[in-house]
């Protein structure tokens, strides 16, 4: 019966995907439209994104497909379980990884598809009514939240359900073996977050660099103009970027988290009676069941019916999300999880009531630390005004403010993260903890609904620009598009805070089954770990940043060229070559990401299989710490500058075309890999190497530290 409801709840969230899917896909472009003529260019703009969307995913899939075929193999011959000698646990876990991969592929390819219909469709109902526009965007996004939740959940149950039908009854410690067979699911899945935030995220801000240096900069031309070569690569880019790499990353999150809290709570489910087992057993799934309920009432409540109301519609979901699990999780874990519990035989009695309360302290957490989010880049508050008063005396102040931001906004949310680590501990030990990161991922689906909103809004304007739909019209479409600034800001906050807490329940669920009960800080093979596991973020973040740099060199060259050599570009009556710009951020993306993904899985295996497990959890503690600080800074730093160029452009100290514009639109290009390449890619960083040593910590205790002993003899 358990089972059966987590996958009903699981096959809820896919059919209200399917259900806003039919819904935004059966609206016809004409229906606001103004003419013939419109709709031929409405189609023709929105047919080239598609094209260059799914063009690029296509490229970068069948890189993937290499690696994880080949990652796989490595699973499948190195990991081995000594309890259970004669049992296939390499393979098992590499199938379980297969999957777990196929899934946050077809997620990112669901979200993809589903933006590049809604950005047209919200664009043409723009002309119909601001509320109609708002709600297939809305809608659009809808798809992304719940199909891949949904997904992330019935992908889980069926694997639980199939290796728990296939493993002979007298497996010693059976079901603590599934779990970690379940752990390869969370590595496929993060495996390719990896390269869709890192590679989607280098196409989205070369071509958006390129665009907006030369373009508005450089030439003078608005914003989305069709003049500009690099215009259909950047609305191409926000797709790849925020749809698939940030669906991607939040479907990491997901599976990750919920492994890590089955990891830790088989010791529970193991000392309870057998009537409560898998109830124990299988809570963290149920709870994002509850969620995806949660979720659905919050839908409800969204409507958006001024501009002035937008961001306020999209914030009030994810309250309502929020405080409706609070109340639903009580009765639930109440019944799910027995009255007092342990650990081990050593550890203090937790209560059901405990767990709880980790649960609602890491729903409050993510819904705090968006809030704060959205104080430090929304043009709404003083921080982002004073960023963009700053660009009164050029682009520097305004770096230096935006910089200043990004430090300061990391205080808050970092103390939350420590205050729900507490909680989380003293109420229920490391399965706290674990609980806590599965409560702040509790409302993902819609958390991910008003994130993808965002891109779609975003593209839904650039199209309106680029068909000459009229000033009325963009204007429409800005106010949906700065609402969705924001929300993005507070998604990437939501990201990073529960990727924080996911990588803890991972490092915590890796010490457990590496038998380290104590790490004493001062010794110096864990101090040597932590010093590595600080520098990664840093030696991550000047990797990918350079590519994007790299990146947009070609991309500036490239619409230099076409507007010295194609005759009367700039004045309307030549055609630019979109083409050619999709193709340059296509493939420098695919080339750049390799090198960030590779020092990111190679090196928590070759500091485990070479160091050992307790430098291992040092690197894994100091990448955690260092790269949370540094995610939200950068996210925060970058939100702040976009907003302060958008609050100009509303008419404040000059407007459009000013100087302060200009300095703003510098301040804009510098945070464009802050917060969309680097910031972001940092939550995968520390997920994925927790999560690579929590698989392949059998092989790593097998090795000993093959140096440190070598030298120890």
């Amino acid at each position: 019966m358990i089972i059966g409801i987590i996958l009903a709840l699981g096959a809820l969230a896919l059919l209200v995907a399917m259900f806003y899917a039919k819904q935004v896909s059966s609206i016809s472009i004409s229906e606001g439209a103004s003419s013939e003529e419109e709709v031929a260019r409405l189609t023709t703009i929105s047919s080239a994104i598609s094209e260059g969307a799914m063009a690029f995913l296509r490229k970068e899939y069948s890189v993937l497909s290499i690696f994880m075929v080949a990652f796989a193999v490595i699973i499948a011959l190195t990991i081995s379980d000594h309890s259970n000698p004669s049992l296939p646990f390499g393979i098992y876990s590499a199938v379980s990884f297969l999957i777990g991969a196929g899934i946050s592929i077809l997620s990112g390819f669901i979200g993809m598809k589903i933006a590049t219909i809604g950005n047209v469709r919200t664009a043409a109902a723009a002309r119909i009514s601001l509320q109609k526009s708002f709600s297939i965007a809305f809608h659009s996004g809808a798809v992304m939240g719940f199909g891949l939740t949904g997904l992330a959940i019935v992908g889980m149950v069926l694997l639980y359900f199939g290796f728990d039908s296939l493993l002979p009854i007298d497996v010693v410690n059976r079901d603590l073996v599934i779990m970690e067979i379940l752990s390869g699911f969370g590595l496929g899945g993060s495996s390719v977050a990896l390269f869709g935030r890192v590679g989607g995220g280098i196409y989205t801000k070369a071509a958006d660099v390129g665009a907006d240096l030369v373009g508005k900069v450089e030439a003078g031309i608005p914003e989305d103009d069709p003049r500009n070569p690099a215009v259909i690569a950047d609305n191409v880019g926000d797709n790849v970027g925020d749809i698939a790499g940030m669906g991607a990353d939040l479907f990491g999150s997901v599976a990750e988290s919920t492994c890590a809290a089955l990891v830790i709570g088989v010791a529970i489910a193991s000392a309870v009676a057998p009537e409560l087992r898998l109830s124990t057993l299988l809570y963290p799934l149920f709870v994002s069941g509850v969620g995806i309920v949660a979720s659905l009432i919050s839908l409800f409540f969204v409507r958006a019916k001024s501009e002035d109301k937008v961001e306020f519609a999209l914030k009030l979901a994810l309250i309502v999300s929020t405080l409706v699990m609070v109340v639903a999780m009580y009765p639930v874990t109440m019944q799910m999880i027995p009255a007092s519990f342990q650990l081990s035989p050593t550890s203090n009695v937790f209560t059901n009531f405990g767990v709880y309360i980790s649960v609602a302290t890491g729903l409050i957490s993510g819904l705090l630390i968006g809030l704060i989010t959205e104080y430090y880049t929304s043009h709404r508050f003083k921080p982002v005004r004073d960023v963009a008063d700053a660009s009164k005396t050029g682009a520097a102040t305004n770096i230096i403010y935006g910089l200043s931001l990004g430090y300061n906004s990391s205080v808050i949310p970092m103390i939350l993260l420590a205050v729900t680590v507490v909680i989380g501990y003293i109420t229920a030990g490391m399965y706290g903890i674990a609980m806590s990161a599965i409560g702040m991922l509790g409302t993902i689906a819609v958390g991910l609904t008003i994130d993808a909103y965002g891109p779609v809004s975003d593209n839904a304007g650039g199209i309106a620009e680029m068909a000459e739909m009229g000033p009325d019209i963009r204007k429409r479409t800005d106010s949906l598009d700065a609402a969705g600034n924001t929300t993005a800001a507070i998604g990437k906050g939501f990201a990073i805070g529960s990727a924080a807490l996911t990588s803890l329940a991972l490092t915590s669920a890796f010490l457990t089954r590496a038998n380290l009960t104590n790490i004493n800080m001062l010794d110096p093979i864990v101090l040597a770990g932590l010093m590595i596991g600080a520098v990664l973020p840093y030696s991550f973040s000047a990797m990918t940043m350079r590519s994007v740099g790299t990146a947009a060199l070609a991309m500036i060259e490239e619409v230099r060229r076409q507007f010295r050599e194609i005759p009367g570009l700039l004045a309307g009556t030549g055609k630019a070559d979109y083409a050619k710009c999709v193709e340059i951020s296509t493939a420098a993306s695919i080339r750049e990401m390799i090198a960030p993904g590779l020092l990111v899985i190679l090196t928590p295996l070759i500091i485990g299989f070479f160091f050992g497990v307790q430098m291992l959890a040092g690197v894994l503690i100091g990448a955690l710490i260092c790269g949370v600080m540094m995610a939200i800074s950068m996210a925060n730093s970058g939100g702040a500058w976009d907003n302060a160029k958008k609050y100009i452009e509303t008419g404040e100290l000059g407007g459009k075309g000013s100087e302060p514009h200009k300095a703003a639109v510098v301040g804009d290009t510098v945070g464009d890999p802050f917060k969309d390449t680097s910031g972001p890619a940092l939550n995968i960083l520390i997920k994925l190497m927790a999560i690579i040593s929590l698989v392949f910590v059998p092989f790593f205790m097998n090795s000993g530290g093959i140096l440190l002993k070598y030298f120890i003899k």
